[in-house]
């Protein structure tokens, strides 16, 4: 058994210098994995490859964890409303206004999903209790009357959106994050103007 061994050992170390192929070893901070040379003839049989996902707990604070799932809501809520303005809203300038969030909205749901699926985490996909009802008693008015609530609240709800992502784009932890934050700032401030110019209108 003991010369068998050798002479094993010998014969694949033959193969090794004649193919000038060496077992390659690559080493991250948190992985190992080890390549045979695919005609060698040798196979691992012990896995030892460790997960490379990064663990999201020690990468995201908890400041970043409640920004990121308000504004996946949030962004939701904005355009389902937005949809609803479509198909409720009496005054032209409303129905403007909610097409415009709805195509906005859904730009920036797809930004923070994309960093979302990139870093491992996983956001909620429907709204909460509260921004839940804030839809359903929206969704039961028409005309003059949804004008007046949807812009009351297109008003409030993104003065509320500013101060979130001003807030994670000077204390969030994730760099990506809080590049969202700050690049989506813009449109927020612009939704929170013409939402200020619909809701004089139709007041």
């Amino acid at each position: 058994m003991k010369n068998s061994m050798v002479t094993l050992l010998s014969v694949l170390a033959v193969m090794a210098c004649k193919k000038k192929e060496t077992m390659i070893v690559s080493q991250s901070t948190d992985s190992t994995v080890v390549t045979v040379p695919a005609d060698s003839g040798m196979t691992v049989t012990d896995s030892i490859t460790v997960s490379t996902t990064r663990d999201v707990k020690k990468i995201l604070s908890e400041q970043d964890k409640e920004f990121a799932e308000n504004a996946a809501r949030g962004g939701i809520m904005e355009v389902m409303m937005g949809k609803l303005a479509s198909d409720n809203a009496g005054n032209t300038a409303v129905k403007a206004l909610g097409k415009m969030m709805v195509t906005d909205h859904t730009k920036a749901n797809e930004g923070l999903a994309k960093w979302a699926s990139e870093i491992g985490y996983t956001l909620p996909t429907t709204l909460d209790s509260e921004k839940q009802k804030k839809y359903d008693e929206l969704k039961v008015k028409k005309g003059a009357e949804f004008d007046k609530m949807y812009t009351d609240f297109m008003v409030s709800d993104h003065k509320e959106d500013i101060k979130e992502f001003k807030k994670e784009a000077s204390e969030g932890s994730e760099s990506t994050l809080k590049s969202f934050a700050s690049k989506t700032l813009p449109t927020l401030e612009h939704h929170l103007m013409e939402s200020e110019k619909a809701k004089d209108i139709v007041k």
